[in-house]
């Protein structure tokens, strides 16, 4: 699974620079330059590539040493 997140972030941060759409001006839509729709589209898969990231290559033990509670000493009175 690591792998595959590793994959998406690279593929992503190459797929970021859309040089192939610097002078094209048709609109989708009607109204929406295509750059502009297209990096819409790249932010969504980003949020979906972290998302998948997060819950499937998160290392574990972080969540669990997060997750434990801390002794605290009691005070002799």
């Amino acid at each position: 699974m690591k792998r595959l997140a590793w994959g998406l972030v690279i593929a992503l941060a190459l797929l970021h620079h859309d040089f192939w759409l610097w002078d094209d001006r048709r609109l989708v839509f009607g109204w929406l330059p295509i750059g502009l729709g297209y990096h819409a589209l790249f932010s969504l898969a980003a949020a979906a590539a972290w998302a998948l990231v997060a819950r499937c290559a998160w290392p574990a033990e972080i969540e669990a040493w997060a997750g434990a509670v801390p002794a605290v000493p009691r005070s002799v009175d």
